[in-house]
């Protein structure tokens, strides 16, 4: 059987997840802007949705990261 690295496997998985994460975060925070400047959300609105979004995906972070130290 070929050599394989379990860890590394689920580091690429990990890393992969996190940049999914990270795109996601992006254009999230576009579509809110665009909503902001099409006058269908205030600025404050706006920038209340954004801090959520970063709050969450930084919880989910934490989990993914909880998740890969219990593997090794």
């Amino acid at each position: 059987m070929a050599d394989f690295d379990f860890g590394e496997g689920l580091r690429k998985v990990f890393l992969a997840g996190v940049g999914a994460l990270a795109t996601t975060v992006e254009k999230g925070q576009e579509i809110v802007d665009d909503l902001v400047k099409k006058g269908e959300l205030t600025v404050e609105q706006g920038k209340a949705l954004n801090t959520e979004l970063k709050r969450k995906t930084e919880e989910v972070k934490e989990e993914h990261e909880a998740k890969a130290d219990q593997a090794e």
